[in-house]
């Protein structure tokens, strides 16, 4: 069943993540730094506070999805239809350009710095190995999606803890992979940033690289 309140719910929960979460890089690089422990707390404390707080205000609405990676699966599992999974994921992304949007217009030269917030490629940590970006990617939106599911589809998940769980598994995410990755778990978040930026690098290096490496 279509459900335009629940696309619209799905697009400013988004434009709350992609605003708040490269909001935190680009504030991050104002004081200087490059990449220290401080700035990846700062930068993960400020995505899992994000989720949190959409998932608390919308999940009422639409479920907050607020990810392709969280629709398709419900897709897949029938949690929702294939019409109204299009229609999440086309308002996710849309969500998710106007807040990459928003941010260039507001901090156009700091927030170039940064590329509004776009993630990066595998990094010199793990020898900017395209295979082992795409594992580490891989391992962390499985434990991100079934934390979901655990948490707030399951009938005998425990109420009201779905928002605090989530956001902190997001929040752990970013905290191990940030300097791994980038942490790139939602592709959402990594195509607006990347759409109003132009740097499409981490997508060439996970997705596009990879698939040519195995051709």
């Amino acid at each position: 069943m279509v459900n335009p309140r629940a696309y619209l719910a799905e697009a400013i929960a988004t434009y709350g993540l992609v605003f708040f979460g490269p909001l935190s890089v680009i504030v991050a690089v104002s004081f200087g730094e490059v990449l220290t422990t401080q700035s990846v707390l700062f930068i993960a404390l400020a995505h899992g506070g994000a989720i949190a707080l959409m998932i608390y205000a919308f999940g009422h609405v639409s479920g907050a999805h607020i990810n392709p990676a969280v629709t398709i699966p419900m897709m897949i599992t029938r949690k929702i239809g294939i019409t109204d999974g299009i229609g999440y994921i086309i308002s996710q992304l849309i969500g998710a350009v106007a807040a990459a949007a928003t941010l260039k217009a507001i901090l156009p030269e700091l927030g170039a710095k940064v590329n509004f917030g776009t993630q990066g490629g595998p990094s010199d940590l793990i020898n900017k190995s395209v295979e082992s970006g795409f594992a580490i990617e891989a391992v962390l939106t499985f434990f991100l999606v079934l934390v979901i599911f655990m948490t707030a589809v399951h009938k005998k998940a425990s109420p009201g803890w779905h928002g605090f769980t989530i956001g902190g598994m997001v929040f752990l995410i970013h905290l191990v992979a940030i300097p791994l990755t980038g942490a790139s778990v939602n592709p959402a978040r990594t195509f607006g940033p990347a759409l109003i930026s132009g740097f499409w690098e981490f997508l060439n290096y996970v997705y596009v690289k990879k698939a040519e490496k195995e051709a």
